[in-house]
């Protein structure tokens, strides 16, 4: 009996030393003895304690940094460049075992290929087209990358070519271009505005002008149509008697003065003056 329990115990030791279990991230390796054995899909795995070794892989995306450093251009400018490289190692089971058993430390290399790469690349350009080129450059870089680790069980995802920094004097001198650039933009805006301003304003006193002129032209026409209209009354009532349009043009000055002004009863003043007010002279 006393045997029994220990026998027990050993074995449930060994059963719980076993297990293993994969998350849904990872994919696994089983080797026996210093050999591959079976591939391990996420869940529930049991291997022999001691005898068999298992090597979990992240086949999620990961990210490295290719690590800052200093790049001589094709026109002799030390730029410090600065990149990231985006990867997975496929979820097949090859895939899994070519990265464990066809590279040492993927992380490492990828890291080093990357940095190698750009040295290659940025090397044959200016700094000028290395800024503006970025997308050439990740191009290049991700096709680089691909090529050299098909073998890895890998797939380069992306890269990203965070910076290039000129030297020091160098950017100093692109900022005051910059500066200078902007300075140009501003004093251009600043002119327009001042234009379109003085076009406002003198189409303000070109409207202002016209107003003047055409109240000008109403005013000397509401005058002419007064002369008409008074030309037309002396030819219709006093045509050859300038004398008698005399003396009315002094009874009208007297009456709106309220002077009293005595008048022959029998005058053509007081018959033209009948006329006018629509009261027919009495016969003699």
């Amino acid at each position: 009996m006393h045997w029994f329990v220990i026998v027990a115990a050993v074995v449930i030791f060994l059963f719980f030393s076993g297990i293993r279990i994969v998350r849904p991230t990872h994919r696994g390796l089983i080797e026996r003895l210093g050999r591959y054995k079976s591939f391990a899909h996420p869940g529930f795995t049991w291997i022999i304690p001691v005898i068999d070794r298992m090597i979990q892989v992240n086949i999620t995306e990961q990210m490295v940094n290719a690590e800052r450093q200093e790049i001589i251009t094709n026109d002799n400018l030390n730029a410090k460049v600065d990149a990231q490289v985006y990867f997975k190692v496929k979820a097949d089971e090859q895939s899994v075992k070519n990265s464990q058993y066809n590279v040492n430390n993927y992380t490492f290399q990828i890291v080093n290929l990357a940095r190698t790469t750009l040295r290659n690349i940025i090397g044959t350009m200016t700094l000028k087209a290395a800024n503006s080129e970025r997308d050439k450059i990740n191009g290049e870089l991700l096709n680089t990358l691909a090529k050299e680790t098909q073998n890895w069980g890998m797939e380069i995802v992306r890269t990203e070519l965070k910076e290039i920094d000129p030297p020091a004097d160098v950017q100093e001198t692109m900022n005051k271009v910059v500066k200078a650039n902007n300075e140009k933009v501003a004093a251009l805006d600043f002119a327009d505005a001042i234009e379109r301003q003085a076009d406002g304003t003198k189409r303000a006193e070109i409207k202002k002008a016209e107003g003047i002129r055409q109240a000008k032209i109403l005013a000397a026409e509401g005058e002419a149509e007064a002369i008409r209209l008074v030309n037309e009354a002396a030819n219709k009532y006093f045509i050859g008697n300038a004398q008698m349009l005399r003396k009315l043009e002094m009874v009208e000055r007297s009456l709106k003065d309220n002077s009293k002004i005595v008048v022959p009863a029998g005058s053509e003043l007081v018959n033209v003056m009948g006329e006018m007010a629509g009261i027919m002279p009495l016969g003699k």
